[in-house]
Parts: C-alpha cells; structure tokens; sequence
C-alpha cells in the first residue's frame, strides 16, 4: 500500500469518472478555454469528471493526494470514489 504526502509537485490535472486522469498543467492555471475544451470532451465522451489539482507524482512510491476544484460535465458519481479508483490503478 502506498502512503501520502503532501509533496510540492503540483499538478492541475482532469478527473474524469473512472478515475483515468490527464495533466493539464503544472506551472500555470488552466485557462477557461482549456477547461472548457476538457470539459467538452468528456462530455462527448459520454463522461463527467472535475477539474482537480493533483500533489504528489502519480509515479513516486508515496501516493500523491488530490483536491478537487469544481465538476465538468455533470458527474454521476462522487470525487472521492473516482479519486479512490485513480489511486488504486497507480
């Protein structure tokens, strides 16, 4: 089982309902047309998900901690249990 760190890598990234993730950015907020575009593509996708900002690498053995920031495309499941099944796939 990995353990949790508020480590200073910080990431925005896009959460979508499986718990699969992208990166948007890590030196600068995301713009609005950015968000907009992610949130456009989940819902073609037939998903809903949150903008989130991920602390931590998705790559070190400390597992990364995730705050989440507002939601895209009306999810039909809650932030936590998404988040749950990112970090289990990890």
């Amino acid at each position: 089982m990995r353990q949790t760190d508020g480590s200073s890598d910080r990431r925005w990234i896009l959460l979508a309902e499986d718990g699969s993730f992208s990166t948007l950015g890590r030196d600068a907020d995301p713009t609005s047309e950015k968000i907009q575009t992610s949130e456009d593509l989940l819902r073609g996708c037939g998903f809903g998900g949150w903008l989130a900002v991920m602390s931590g690498s998705p790559h070190d053995p400390i597992a990364p901690t995730l705050m989440e920031v507002r939601p895209l495309a009306n999810p039909r499941r809650r932030f936590s249990d998404a988040a749950a099944d990112l970090l289990a796939a990890l």
